[in-house]
């Protein structure tokens, strides 16, 4: 495994700010999607990016952020790959992103402990008044990554990030 280098470093710090454009209140780095970054040459970057699920429409936005955001750092020739082994999972979350997440009013996606296939009977808490009494209103939400439900004590709906 190599070391980043400082410049690598402080560009995948900003690359990493970048925040998601369906998500805004996550960035790239709290999402998981940001996967690695290198140095190609003076002012050449090449960043790999691993989309939630194949065929995501956000990705072309992404890139398109985080090439401005290099661009704005005098990266001449920035190159954004998509990544997609391994693919991403709900566990690339960061503690941080999913506090966001809660903070929002977005269940976020459960923790396994152990691999293999997510248990579609575990109780989901409502991010407004913490009851895991809630039920499937809808498998998709404003996004495919969304499930939309409803919490049975506060009767307020509330998006649920899925895990995968």
């Amino acid at each position: 495994m190599t070391t980043e280098t400082p410049l690598e470093a402080r560009l995948r710090a900003v690359a990493g700010a970048v925040p998601d454009p369906e998500l805004p209140t996550l960035t790239l780095e709290e999402l998981g999607v940001l996967r690695g970054i290198q140095i190609l040459g003076p002012g050449r970057v090449e960043v790999e990016l691993t989309p939630t699920y194949t065929g995501c429409p956000a990705i072309g936005a992404m890139s398109a952020d985080i090439e401005r955001a290099l661009r704005e750092q005098g990266m001449a020739e920035v190159s954004v790959v998509t990544v997609l082994s391994p693919p991403w999972s709900t566990e690339d979350i960061t503690p941080e992103g999913r506090r966001k997440l809660a903070e929002s009013g977005i269940a976020p996606p459960r923790t396994q402990p152990g691999a293999g296939p997510v248990a579609l009977t575990l109780s989901v808490r409502c991010p407004h008044c913490g009851s895991t009494e809630t039920e499937l209103l809808s498998r998709f939400s404003s996004t495919a990554c969304k499930a939309l439900r409803r919490c049975v004590s506060c009767r307020e709906p509330f998006d649920h990030f899925k895990e995968l």
